[in-house]
């Protein structure tokens, strides 16, 4: 099922200055919960471990855009993005990168939590992929790296979240 779940909705067309890649994770609580912290694009905070604000100005919707503030440690400190997908249905969270003070230049992302059953009990599949520019001086292979390394964070993070929150309300 993985293999299909990116055919359908992982495809980016990568330019010859772009990589892309997708990621995987399999989180042991169900995708109601999941998706709960996800769907938040006005607060990423929730999980995504450096992410220490956001501020969404008017009515959240497709087209919204986020101004993010970044925690120390990264070589950015804000980044200005809009929601380009938000399916509920379908749970599909599509993003792109507008700017801010890194160099993640043309970056699109989307996620996608698919149900699955894991030792026995609902579980959620967590795809996330990625297309970015290779910055000057970079290699693809570094770029994709350290954006390979930011969305595993992330998503480690939203496994521990989601888990936790499972456990302390086992009828979620």
């Amino acid at each position: 099922m993985e293999r299909q779940y990116i055919r359908r909705h992982h495809t980016h067309e990568a330019r010859d200055n772009q990589c892309t890649s997708t990621l995987v994770k399999h989180i042991r609580a169900p995708v109601p919960l999941v998706w709960s912290l996800v769907r938040r694009f006005d607060e990423p905070q929730k999980y995504k471990p450096f992410v220490s604000r956001c501020i969404v100005e008017g009515e959240l919707g497709i087209g919204s855009v986020r101004e993010v503030n970044v925690k120390s440690g990264l070589p950015a400190t804000t980044s200005t993005e809009r929601l380009e997908q938000l399916d509920d249905d379908q749970h599909i969270l599509a993003i792109k990168i507008l700017g801010g003070d890194h160099r993640l230049k043309n970056y699109s992302s989307i996620i996608t939590a698919h149900p699955e059953i894991i030792d026995g009990r609902p579980g959620t599949l967590v795809i996330e992929s990625f297309v970015v520019d290779v910055p000057d001086g970079n290699t693809k292979d570094e770029t994709c790296y350290f954006v390979q390394a930011l969305i595993t964070c992330n998503l480690t993070s939203l496994a521990s979240v989601s888990e936790r929150m499972a456990v302390q309300s086992p009828t979620r």
